[in-house]
């Protein structure tokens, strides 16, 4: 039997990060790499990388920049390609590209839709295609989307991100069946609120009070605090956990009045 630091350990894996230059995404990425994983951060902008890049150097660890337009089906087939050339293997992927915004309902525009729709779900689903073929292919790996609180139960104002986000919890779930024989795990992390760079926009003095209102814990939560589920589902800790919403939320989901 393994040791409980044994069973977290990713010495020797390798773990893509898509959306890795976000604030989330980029925490789940240092708790990766400290547990022994090389990180392919991916990502569009290679500015934002560089502090995760150094963050995770510094700390003794190993990242490496990958460029990708992760809502497309040619630039994530060359990522996977080059992943494994500098990298070697690909044993766990993190989808967590996402756009989000507080248009009301009768004012969402095409393009708007369209947008959050091909990156919160589309790039999420190729992602998924092209990953997961090759980890069935290995007959092993494991793969967290990011989900959200609104995928759960539907959040007001953010109409067009809430439906993206229960059709990814939705998916996740139906690709973890699929895959369950063939030693690939699908999983949903799903944040409550933490003050990520597209959930600003949606938060006024209002907004505020009214997740507070909601949230047991009365607070927002730290990116950080992300870093333990992530190693959870990625690793072998995690080996017969599939198909699962992890929410990581300060009790949000369980509040009532």
């Amino acid at each position: 039997m393994k040791t409980p630091a044994e069973l977290f350990s990713l010495k020797g894996k390798v773990a893509v990060v898509i959306g890795g230059t976000g604030e989330l995404c980029g925490a789940m990425a240092e708790g990766l790499a400290a547990a022994g994983a090389a990180v392919a951060i991916v990502g569009r902008d290679e500015t934002k990388a560089k502090v995760r890049l150094e963050k995770i150097a510094k700390d003794g660890g190993r990242a490496d920049f990958f460029p990708c337009d992760a809502t497309s089906k040619v630039g994530l087939q060359k990522l996977l390609a080059d992943v494994l050339t500098k990298l070697g293997r690909v044993d766990v992927l993190v989808n967590g590209a996402g756009v989000n915004s507080p248009t009301p309902f009768f004012d969402i525009t095409e393009d708007e839709f369209d947008k959050i729709i091909t990156v919160n779900l589309k790039g999420l689903i190729l992602g998924c295609q092209i990953f997961g073929k090759h980890m069935v292919e290995q007959k092993s790996g494991s793969i967290i989307n990011l989900g959200s609180a609104s995928g759960l139960n539907p959040l007001s104002r953010v109409f067009t991100y809430s439906a993206s986000k229960a059709a990814v919890h939705n998916i996740s779930k139906n690709l973890a069946r699929e895959w369950a024989t063939s030693g690939v795990r699908v999983n949903i992390l799903v944040p409550g609120f933490f003050p990520a760079e597209q959930n600003r926009k949606v938060l006024n003095p209002e907004r505020v009070a009214q997740i507070m209102g909601k949230t047991p814990m009365k607070r927002f939560g730290d990116a950080s605090e992300l870093i333990g589920a992530t190693l959870l589902l990625a690793s072998d800790a995690g080996s017969f956990i599939t198909g699962t919403e992890l929410v990581v939320d300060g009790g949000f989901d369980a509040m009532t009045i």
